[in-house]
């Protein structure tokens, strides 16, 4: 990559970044009552990505060979054991995640 176009890679970088920090505060000003559709997306779209997620994390688990999709239960199992008990997005993620990397590295 040439000097110029490592600067317009920045430069894009950085645009877009202004741009979404930026645009809802314009869109949206402060005095202005949020749209309804703004309202509903905002309660309707956590669900759908980590729906999303779930399909993602799981669509190439196969229960018919290796480790039969253990691995993935079981961390999966804890994330949800995790979030009831301590109601903490992060540390049900992250453990999750611990835990899975774990069991694929060290017991599967």
């Amino acid at each position: 990559m040439t000097l110029t176009q490592q600067l317009i890679t920045i430069g894009a970088a950085v645009l877009a970044t202004v741009l979404t920090r930026f645009l809802p505060f314009l869109v949206f000003p402060a005095g202005k009552p949020t749209p309804k559709y703004i309202q509903y997306l905002g309660k309707v779209l956590p669900a759908a990505v980590f729906g999303m997620l779930i399909v993602y994390c799981f669509k190439n688990v196969t229960i018919f060979q290796g480790s039969h999709g253990l691995p993935e239960l079981i961390a999966a199992a804890s994330v949800i054991a995790l979030h009831l008990w301590k109601r903490k997005m992060l540390l049900s993620i992250a453990g999750g995640t611990v835990l899975y990397m774990v069991l694929v590295q060290l017991v599967f």
